[in-house]
């Protein structure tokens, strides 16, 4: 029987460590074991050898090395505004070094008059260079024959440094884990064939700590990296093709009458390639026996409620009933609308249910779905309590999933005694990379094209200073039938500030477009449902030509006649938002148009973000362009699945090489989907040891 692995032992066995450190070490960067400690990697080295004379010192420069000695040692100020200020001398020119924090450990450790090697980010206070809260050391000449001695400097805490653990600190722990551990704790987990030109495991760690040259580095991190995006691939590989085998589900065996009726006789438009390719995946998933999970991802206006209702047309011809839950009664009702419009020739019954719907109405519903004499129910998430009963349940679709929590979904597959099939839609477009690592366990269908005879949305960018000619084209387009809607920012620290901007718009609005001639509704997020319902409604039956709102007419209003969006303080939105705000005009076929108004005290990352909400409408090139911005942690709708919780990889940055881990992790598990051949026995002893795996000292 092979021995239990060192890296499971608890962090205070590290010599150097002890109770007290690690007790540090886990509050404060959540390392426990020896494994945690060798999975912190350090996000720099330096160059030993690398030293910058003062006077050479430029303001391009990030981070700097210096040598020199200590002229003096000054503390300012008291209390809370107390720093450490000292100057560093060398051959050519002096350095200003200063701490605001942990000043009485530092001021133990330097001495006047020493040499010491200084390390850290450059800044500049009243033009003259200075380095805050630097890396500094006694300097000792280091032998000739080391031409290069890469240090590794980790991440660490205020704390930790007060404490003496250090980034440096930090790799002296970690070389005295090296000479604990050997090559026997850290065995292979990649098949052979796919290391043909990679460093081994072992030695990739030893390398990514303690480079004996950059190109090694750059060796280890390729090899980390790979190892990361590659497991995670099997992994949600294995999951997919698990539920895809053991999650039972119903046979929709045929194409029949419902489906045939309305595609040949009523269907009012030519559907686009996309949307016949989307069909053709939900008609393959819903015929196998196993339960389908698709995610439909398409970008707003491209016609995803047709394939909802195309989907339920052939639960309908199977004997089965279909479900739309969406995440507001403005969404449902419109749904509802939708779908009773486009169904009004045939012999199917359709029902609205929301917490609005009356009790005689609300009776008629639960026994017409436990009687099967109502098809499809449309609702909020009335539709999950438990007194709704279906017959007979064969279809859920799930609107903007992200406003649901998992077990509100989780309330349907209870429904019936097979889970229904799911058809989960979302109009956020989620980048490529994201979904391959965060939604990779789902199937997943996009359409990326729109219906025919729609225009492209015009978007312009004008500064406050031009809003008299933004009010004036308003006017113009409102005199041609149109409609117009105002959004205002919601700022969530402060709802009262919200209100306060939002009442100041409306008035000015009002002023510009003055009663009985233009009319105008408001919603927003502090007016009762029923205000806020009928407000809408107002707007939506062409009674009001204006909406002034907060970003709650984000997601579902549907107004083909509305053409003009403006957006005010178009600076304080995210991309994401903005294209979801822009996708509410372009529903008709007139041409329609985006304005976004900013000031011009706008950052420059604001800019940025504007001028590319002018160059594309491409939600797919604007959510790349998110993710770029933001970073995959912050993008809205991303699952808490670990699967981006990646110690080294970037899915940005190593998206060439997250193609690869995917196309070669599909391989595998295509061949070998229980791992069971010999040479894919590293990377299943490997998967089993992490399920195994329980982090005692995280249990409280």
């Amino acid at each position: 029987m092979s021995q239990p692995s060192l890296l499971a032992s608890p962090i205070e066995y590290i010599k150097g460590v002890g109770p007290l450190r690690a007790d540090m070490l886990k509050k404060e960067l959540n390392l426990y074991t020896f494994g945690d400690l060798l999975n912190h990697f350090p996000h720099r080295h330096i160059d030993k050898t690398q030293v910058t004379p003062i006077a050479k010192i430029t303001p391009e420069q990030d981070f700097v090395q210096v040598r020199g000695v200590l002229q003096s040692i000054d503390i300012i100020g008291e209390k809370r505004s107390k720093r450490m200020v000292t100057q560093l001398r060398d051959e050519t020119g002096q350095l200003e070094l200063a701490w605001f924090q942990g000043i009485n450990w530092v001021q133990k450790n330097i001495q006047e008059g020493q040499a010491y090697l200084v390390f850290g980010r450059l800044s500049f206070f009243n033009g003259k260079a200075q380095i805050v809260h630097p890396e500094i050391e006694p300097y000792v000449a280091q032998a000739s024959s080391q031409k290069s001695l890469l240090e590794p400097v980790y991440p660490s805490t205020e704390k930790l440094k007060s404490r003496g653990l250090n980034g440096k600190q930090l790799g002296k722990l970690t070389q005295v884990l090296f000479q604990q551990i050997s090559v026997r704790d850290l065995p292979e987990n990649l098949p052979d064939y796919l290391l043909k030109d990679k460093l081994g495991r072992w030695e990739a760690y030893r390398q990514i700590h303690f480079p004996s040259a950059p190109e090694m580095y750059k060796k280890a991190l390729s090899r980390l990296v790979f190892e990361e995006l590659f497991i995670a691939q099997v992994r949600l590989n294995l999951i997919k093709i698990d539920r895809h085998k053991n999650s039972r589900g119903h046979k929709f065996e045929k194409v029949g009458r419902y489906f045939n009726t309305f595609y040949n006789q009523y269907l009012p438009f030519e559907l686009t390639g996309a949307q016949k390719r989307v069909i053709k995946e939900v008609r393959q998933d819903t015929a196998k026996g196993f339960q389908m999970n698709r995610l439909l991802q398409g970008d707003v206006g491209s016609g995803k409620t047709m394939i909802a209702l195309l989907a339920m047309l052939i639960a309908a011809d199977n004997g089965f009933q279909s479900c739309i839950m969406a995440p507001t009664e403005i969404l449902a009702q419109q749904h509802f609308a939708n779908l009773t419009a486009l169904l009004k020739e045939m012999p199917v019954e359709v029902a609205l249910l929301t917490g609005s719907t009356k009790t005689a109405e609300r009776k008629r519903i639960l026994q017409g779905l436990l009687d099967d004499t109502i098809h499809f129910v449309v609702g909020t998430h009335a539709i999950i309590e438990e007194v709704v009963q279906f017959k007979n349940l064969g279809l859920a679709v799930i609107d903007e999933q992200h406003r649901f929590g998992v077990a509100q979904r989780a309330q349907l597959w209870k429904k019936n005694a097979v889970p229904p099939h799911v058809l989960v839609m979302t109009a956020t477009p989620i980048p490529r990379t994201l979904a391959m690592t965060a939604f990779g366990d789902l199937d997943y269908s996009v359409m990326d094209e729109l219906p025919p005879g729609r225009q492209p949305i015009k978007t312009v960018h004008r500064y406050e200073t031009s809003r008299a000619s933004v009010m004036d084209f308003v006017k113009t387009e409102i005199s041609k039938g149109r409609q117009a809607y105002y959004v205002y920012p919601l700022i969530e620290e402060s709802e009262k500030l919200s209100y306060e901007d939002l009442m100041q718009g409306y008035e000015q609005v009002k002023s510009f477009f003055p009663e009985p001639k233009y009319k105008i509704s408001m919603v927003h997020g502090k007016q009762k449902n029923i205000e806020k319902q009928t407000n809408m409604n107002r707007f939506v039956s062409g009674d009001t030509q204006i909406l002034v709102g907060t970003t709650v007419i984000e997601v579902g209003v549907n107004v083909p006649n509305a053409s003009v969006m403006v957006i005010e303080s178009a600076e304080k939105f995210g991309l994401s938002q903005l294209h979801q705000l822009r996708g509410r005009v372009g529903r008709g076929s007139e041409q329609s148009y985006c304005i976004l108004l900013s000031s011009v005290k706008a950052s420059r990352e604001a800019k940025d973000r504007l001028k590319i909400m002018c160059s594309t409408n491409d939600g797919f090139v604007i959510a790349e362009k998110d993710l770029e911005i933001r970073g995959p942690g912050d993008i809205d709708g991303t699952r808490q699945s670990g699967a981006l919780n990646f110690k080294l990889a970037n899915i940005i940055n190593d998206r060439q090489t997250l193609m690869e881990a995917k196309e070669l992790a599909f391989e595998l598990c295509e061949k070998d989907p229980q791992l069971s051949s010999p040479e894919n026995a590293p990377i299943r002893h490997y998967l089993q040891s992490q399920k195994a795996k329980i982090g005692w000292g995280k249990i409280a």
